[in-house]
This record gives structure tokens, sequence and C-alpha cells, in this order.
């Protein structure tokens, strides 16, 4: 299984991942993006794919 990993260092907020993850996976919060469904991602990479300052990585765990 993949989550995503949002380095907040170079995450803008721009909310563009956010738009781009149809299953609800992320928000912005205190202008960051942030993960508050990783139960529900579906490791299609789009938030990954999507943002524009490569903040996004996606980790493959067991």
């Amino acid at each position: 299984m993949s989550r995503p990993i949002i380095d907040i260092d170079e995450c803008t907020g721009c909310g563009i991942c956010v738009d781009a993850c149809t299953h609800d996976v992320l928000d912005i919060v205190q202008d960051k993006a942030i993960v508050i469904n990783e139960d529900a991602c579906a490791a299609c990479g789009d938030c990954m794919e999507e943002c524009p300052m490569a903040a996004i990585v996606e980790i493959e765990e067991e």
C-alpha cells in the first residue's frame, strides 16, 4: 500500500493537490497540504503529478 508524504517546507498551500485528489485524502490546514484520510488513498499519483512544487511523494508500505 502506498501513502502520500508531503514536504511541508516545499508546500505553498496552493490546493492543487487537494483538487486533484478524487478520494478526499488531502486538505489545506494552516496554509499547508496535509493527509486527512490516509486509508482512502488509492495511490493513483494524481496529487503528486499535479503539485507544482514537487512537494509530494508516495512511499510504499506493507
